[in-house]
């Protein structure tokens, strides 16, 4: 009786969890739609195309997140390297004349046809999963040199660097910050961590000043005021537009910035036309569901029962909620402009099914593993 009284605890805090991820989901990805309906008006003269592309990519995304919630984790460990030797290659592809697409000075796309593939981001799944995978076969020796830090190093500098060559530095930035995070919490030491991260930054603030284009960025972002005609013209557009909204919003649709003053209005300007059209109660309702997607990770985190599972759901949270920090951050000023979509939210496929991969082993977890922190029977 007593036992299974246990298992009805186990299974409601797992259902109300994960209840609480499908919600916020949900919620993210209807506010997007909303949002897309006004602000893709400015990218084609049908107003719709974006909102109709949107719902095409989603219908693919559901179906593969659906199976990442369904899928065993056990047998997906077995395609990591598959996994990584097919991201390889995608983000190789890109960087060959002829095949990659050049949009905007870099070249991050494959084009398919009717659309587009951005191998990037593909890559953030295959990633997690060969590191997860690793890290979690050589377990025992995480703290070793060799196999706890230089080969699982070797592995993310291959993601990184060929992200890099795009280029794309936030991306990369992101990758790197991951998979650092994840080869912290398997136990690598920080006499090696501490000095590669260092090395590393170093590396990446000389390349960001080599780069005029993103050193601009930086400098702009210092002074957006006196560059708001120039460089921070973006930025100082997507404040003006959070400034509008105030508390209630102008009303959907009836936004300036969606006018095509705001560039990358759909992408990653997106979050200050909600702010514009809906307001800062909207805004600040998409935080608070951004926090309740970390909150169902954390419940999931804690109930991992072997490495791999831990650290494949942890790097797959990071990468969710680190890549929508990021993206307000940058829109709201906190930081310098970067190209990084906000998830769920803005107009883009490839990150959408990424996302919604990432949501669905977050939720294959909290199906699957049992409640560890809950007493056992006897104790009760």
């Amino acid at each position: 009786m007593t036992a299974r009284f246990i298992d009805t605890l186990r299974y409601l805090r797992s259902f109300r969890a994960g209840s609480i991820l499908v919600l916020a989901v949900t919620a993210l990805t209807v506010i997007g739609l909303v949002a897309l309906s006004s602000a893709g008006k400015s990218f084609s003269s049908d107003s719709y195309f974006i909102f109709r592309r949107q719902v095409m990519w989603l219908i693919i995304a559901l179906g593969a997140g659906g199976a990442a919630a369904l899928v065993d984790l056990d047998w997906m460990r077995k395609l990591s390297w598959v996994m990584f030797g097919i991201a390889a290659v995608l983000l190789f592809l890109v960087l060959v004349p002829g095949i990659g697409v050049t949009v905007n000075g870099a070249r991050r796309w494959l084009d398919l046809g009717p659309m587009r593939l951005q191998p990037s981001d593909l890559a953030k799944v295959a990633m997690v999963f060969v590191m997860a995978n690793y890290l979690g076969v050589h377990q025992r020796s995480t703290t070793t040199f060799w196999k706890g830090f230089i080969f699982p190093s070797a592995i993310l500098g291959v993601f990184v660097l060929l992200i890099l060559a795009e280029p794309d530095f936030g991306t990369a930035f992101l990758c790197g910050i991951v998979g650092l995070a994840m080869l912290f919490l398997a136990g690598s030491r920080w006499l090696y961590l501490i000095p590669s991260s260092i090395v590393a930054l170093s590396a990446f603030s000389v390349a960001v000043y080599l780069d005029p284009v993103r050193l601009r960025r930086i400098t702009s972002f210092l002074d957006v005021e006196g560059n708001k005609s120039d460089s921070s013209y973006q930025l100082w557009q997507g404040m003006v537009a959070f400034g509008t909204g105030g508390v209630d919003g102008v009303g959907l649709g009836n936004g300036r910035q969606q006018l095509a003053y705001l560039p990358e209005a759909h992408t990653d300007f997106i979050f200050p036309v909600i702010g514009e059209e809906l307001g800062l109660v909207v805004t600040a309702g998409i935080v608070l569901l951004f926090f309740a997607i970390f909150f169902c990770g954390v419940i999931a985190v804690r109930k991992a029962p072997n490495l791999f599972q831990f650290l494949l759901v942890f790097g797959s949270l990071l990468f969710v909620t680190f890549q929508a920090l990021i993206n307000m951050g940058v829109v709201t000023g906190l930081l310098p402009t970067k190209g990084m979509s906000l998830p769920f939210i803005s107009y883009g496929g490839s990150n959408l099914v990424v996302m919604f991969l990432f949501t669905g082993i977050l939720l294959n977890c909290l199906r699957t593993w049992d409640e560890s922190p809950l007493p056992k029977p006897r104790e009760l």
